[in-house]
């Protein structure tokens, strides 16, 4: 893997990326690289659109809030997406922040909002969940920004889940065992993480979550966790046994 270059500041744009293109920069971004990194004529930045690679870009001061950026080279290509689907119930505001933040250093391809019995909230902001995996992947020199998809119901978004997916259900209600041991003997493939609200699940919808094939439940230990500290942990865990962590 590249390591990333976090001498320069990196920077999601929309358009595509190729050497020589221009790339207008919004206000917001021109103001920023001018005003508070007192970027000058000709510095670069990294720049990355989730598609083409990160590329170096060579900024363009053309006014005092206004700039665009003529693309260089390319200094990364582009890596496969990751195949990691993260199923949780909302929460609110800053914690649902905090949840599309980590799910993308993380690894997770894609983000599905699921709905149950117990979820806190109903209606989500899409654009700030992806303003939130924009940031994240800025920092952390990720390239491959997650699919965020609506919200949709327990029974409707398990029955999207492709039949050869292991979906890990992390059940607060699970009698305390190594989940290790139970991630080191499944056979590995494509992944899906499903963690439920503070609640936890009722009994019918545990009963729905067990009864899909390719389906296994574990244990995050003998402490009960808020639920954006379960995603972080669970993934954390399934990207260490079965995911794309280096394994000796």
């Amino acid at each position: 893997m590249t390591t990333p270059d976090f001498a320069r500041y990196r920077l999601f744009v929309e358009p595509a990326l190729a050497e020589g293109y221009r790339l207008p920069l919004a206000r917001e971004q021109a103001n920023y690289l001018i005003s508070v990194l007192r970027m000058k004529q000709d510095e670069t930045v990294l720049v990355f659109n989730g598609r083409d690679g990160e590329w170096l870009a060579a900024i363009a001061v053309e006014g005092r809030k206004q700039a665009s950026l003529t693309v260089l080279r390319q200094t990364t290509p582009q890596p496969a997406a990751p195949d990691l689907q993260y199923l949780f119930a909302p929460l609110k505001h800053a914690r649902l922040d905090y949840i599309a933040q980590k799910a993308v250093e993380m690894g997770a391809g894609v983000i599905q909002p699921v709905l149950t019995r117990r979820t806190q909230v109903s209606r989500l902001n899409l654009d700030r969940m992806r303003a939130n995996a924009v940031e994240a992947a800025e920092q952390c020199g990720i390239l491959s920004l997650p699919e965020i998809r609506a919200e949709q119901g327990l029974e409707v978004a398990l029955a999207a889940l492709e039949p050869d997916r292991l979906l890990v259900f992390c059940d607060e209600a699970l009698a305390q065992e190594s989940p290790v041991a139970a991630l080191a003997q499944a056979k590995p493939g494509p992944l899906a993480v499903l963690i439920g609200p503070e609640g936890g699940f009722d009994e019918a919808e545990r009963r729905l979550i067990m009864a899909r094939p390719r389906t296994l439940a574990i244990s995050l230990g003998p402490r009960i966790l808020r639920a954006d500290t379960a995603a972080v942990a669970a993934l954390a865990l399934v990207q260490a046994v079965l995911g794309d962590w280096p394994r000796g």
